[in-house]
């Protein structure tokens, strides 16, 4: 590692089984590219569009992500329960869960140098269809939760409304050092470093097909659009690609320099 710098990657919401091919297929090549320190993906959507199974949770940690975030599908798949609750579980859900519900919002993950890195796992409420605690109030809980804990924080914010996204990136800003927004699957162009020292994206996209609505097959949602009647959704399969950021945090000021967007088509 760059004893000077944390450099990250962080990808967009892995759709299906379309999404798992394309991230191991490009994934590879992104760390040979970047030489990331750390590497992580939101996954909530990687079995078959919704949730995550423990047979794929093996799966993508086998890609060598250092830690996977969810969102609203997190308990989609039921045997993903009792792994959410396992020591050395590498899948967080949101922090503004009810706190009985499985799993853990914050986790601490160890640089290759132990440098200790907390992630933040968020939910929005405006257009959610979940009742949550108020993502304002809950990060500062997880941020006071990991204050002795962590030399670096990062944020993903699971939300739909680009208002929302973009309120917590300024509240945010200066007090962690990359919020990411995911949930969307649309790759936003307004990347910025914020005034405070804070990486900041709207939303990092998806890892999936693109011939499609946001991973589903577009002529059914066409469909549902125009008729209101309902179908049994199908993942899509073609124009695969991979998006999300690369990131690089200058560790003497633990502020952040670079965000750049990724993305990747499959050949």
């Amino acid at each position: 590692m760059n004893a000077t710098k944390l450099k990250i990657i962080f990808l967009g919401d892995l759709f299906g089984e379309p999404g798992r091919r394309a991230v191991g297929q490009i994934l590879p090549e992104l760390k040979i590219k970047f030489t990331p320190d750390l590497v992580f993906a939101n996954c909530e959507n990687a079995a078959n569009g919704r949730g995550i199974s423990r047979k794929i949770a093996n799966e993508l940690e086998a890609f060598g992500f250092d830690l996977i975030t969810t969102g609203n599908h997190v308990y989609q798949v039921k045997d993903i329960y009792p792994y959410l609750n396992e020591e050395g579980c590498k899948i967080i859900r949101p922090y503004n869960f009810p706190r009985n519900s499985p799993g853990r919002g914050v986790a601490v993950v160890s640089a290759p140098s132990g440098l200790r890195v907390g992630v933040i796992n968020l939910m929005g409420n405006l257009f959610m269809q979940t009742n949550v605690d108020c993502p304002f109030h809950a990060i500062d809980s997880a941020l006071s939760e990991l204050k002795d804990e962590t030399d670096i924080v990062l944020v993903d914010f699971h939300a739909e409304a680009t208002s929302e996204k973009r309120a917590m990136g300024w509240y945010l800003d200066g007090k962690v050092q990359l919020c990411v927004g995911t949930h969307t699957h649309i790759l936003t162009a307004d990347d910025e470093i914020l005034p405070g020292g804070t990486a900041y994206i709207t939303d990092i996209g998806m890892c999936g097909p693109y011939d499609s609505v946001i991973g589903m097959d577009k002529e059914i949602i066409i469909n549902k659009y125009r008729t209101l009647i309902p179908r049994r959704f199908e993942v899509a399969k073609n124009d695969l690609r991979v998006t999300g950021i690369y990131c690089e945090i200058d560790l003497e000021n633990k502020k952040a320099t670079k965000i750049n967007r990724i993305d990747e088509r499959v050949s």
